[in-house]
């Protein structure tokens, strides 16, 4: 059940040094669910706890070692979350001892050999007008007692997950770990999936920069399908168990005709008949498909190092079968096909991305600093908010293919849904 009991590193000690007059007290809680409760519910809300500077805090500013790890997959604004919880640490708390975790968890190791980078202003001024992170990243899961074994020699008292869903169920094992060997630190995660597909969150951090760089190459496979007669512009985009960016991307463009995501199954049949009627019809269409669209079509086995089902590869799939289905109905189709995603994993944040990072990072700081440990800092109903770690890792948020969100996208493409074919 979400919006559980808040884990503390222990009692809140010490006066905030900020200079602030805005402070959260630590009873506000944001509602989990926003809506009218069913007539003759009882029962209190369930809430989350608001995020926010707190005026006491349990870690002296002066005696404080933080470190930042970033792991997974690229993704637009690492850099400014690095940046930001630099800043807010050095600038707002006063702590001047912040490591820089090289390589993922593995640089969590010591027999990696990596050493971590010392975190200043200084380094960081600039990082966030690039893309990818400077500290560089890798997948995978490591030994979790060789982990605090590496923060405790570090005398490392905060430590900052940024990462996805694998990341953060990491960060809840060493939070576990830590907690078992009664140790006084706090693991804070701040969610990056590209995806969005982290429970409980209303987005991550670059999703947004994710679906404005998708517009560019759909605009560039509609124009080049309306360049010949049966012109198929054929989109790839990221979202290995959720479609969130190829379904806001279609909303965004408006020149997408048929949006395949993991959530909605269909077979080639479905896409055949789409072709056929669009082609008789306008003599040219638009498919944008999530990379894990169709994976019982294209087949796909084992696991990657971060124990993710490897995909079968949907784009040149869906290329080759629409190719044969023209040889075979003798209907010629002419199929460009564009893949941007690593264009657009490694890009810098946008504008809107970069201030979102920056407020993550920030509420990240204060949960940290006043104790707050296994939770996440999410954005819930407008709102930052702490969420328990286990409960944001507890499923995939995905695309309700019976809600209005997937009924708007149907709306904006004219596609019929599968089951309807």
């Amino acid at each position: 059940m979400p919006g559980g009991q808040i884990q503390l590193a222990g009692p809140l000690r010490f006066d905030s040094p900020l200079a602030s007059r805005f402070f959260v007290g630590n009873d506000a809680a944001i509602l989990v669910d926003a809506t009218h409760p069913p007539s003759g519910d009882v029962g209190a809300p369930r809430v989350f706890e608001a995020a926010g500077p707190r005026r006491r805090i349990f870690f002296d500013p002066a005696k404080t070692r933080a470190a930042v790890v970033t792991c997974g997959g690229l993704c637009p604004g690492l850099n400014d979350v690095i940046r930001g919880v630099t800043m807010v640490l050095w600038h707002r708390y006063g702590v001047r001892r912040i490591l820089g975790i090289r390589y993922g968890y593995e640089g969590m190791v010591e027999s990696s050999g990596v050493p971590p980078l010392t975190l200043t202003p200084e380094l960081v001024e600039d990082i966030h007008q690039h893309g990818g992170t400077i500290l560089g990243s890798s997948r995978g899961p490591q030994r979790v007692p060789a982990m605090v074994d590496f923060l405790v020699a570090h005398r490392v008292n905060l430590l900052f997950a940024v990462g996805g869903d694998g990341t953060q169920r990491g960060a809840l094992a060493i939070a576990d770990e830590i907690r078992r060997r009664g140790l006084s630190l706090s693991v804070v995660g701040i969610p990056k999936t590209i995806d969005n597909d982290i429970l409980f969150t209303e987005r991550t951090f670059g999703f947004e920069t994710a679906v404005a760089m998708s517009r560019g190459p759909i605009t560039a496979a509609h124009m080049e399908a309306k360049g010949v007669r049966n012109g198929v512009g054929l989109v790839k985009l990221m979202g290995r168990e959720s479609g969130f960016i190829a379904a806001y991307a279609a909303l965004a463009s408006s020149d997408v005709n048929l949006v395949l995501v993991p959530e909605v199954p269909f077979a080639m049949e479905y896409v055949f008949r789409f072709l056929e009627e669009r082609m008789q019809r306008k003599s040219h269409a638009v498919i944008v498909a999530a990379e894990g669209a169709g994976q019982d079509l294209v087949g796909s086995g084992g696991v990657d190092a971060s124990g993710n089902c490897k995909l079968g590869d949907i784009g040149p799939f869906l290329k080759r079968e629409i190719a044969r289905y023209s040889t075979d109905s003798g209907t010629p189709l002419h199929v460009k096909y564009i893949d941007p995603s690593y264009t657009i994993r490694s890009a810098p944040a946008s504008a809107d991305d970069s201030v979102f990072c920056f407020r993550l990072a920030e509420n990240a700081v204060h949960a940290a600093m006043a104790g707050r440990t296994a939770v996440v800092v999410a954005l819930w109903n407008g709102h930052f908010v702490h969420v328990p770690t286990e409960d944001a890792v507890r499923e995939r948020k995905k695309i309700d293919p019976e809600g209005p969100f997937w009924q708007s996208v149907l709306d904006n493409t004219g596609q019929p849904s599968p089951e309807r074919q």
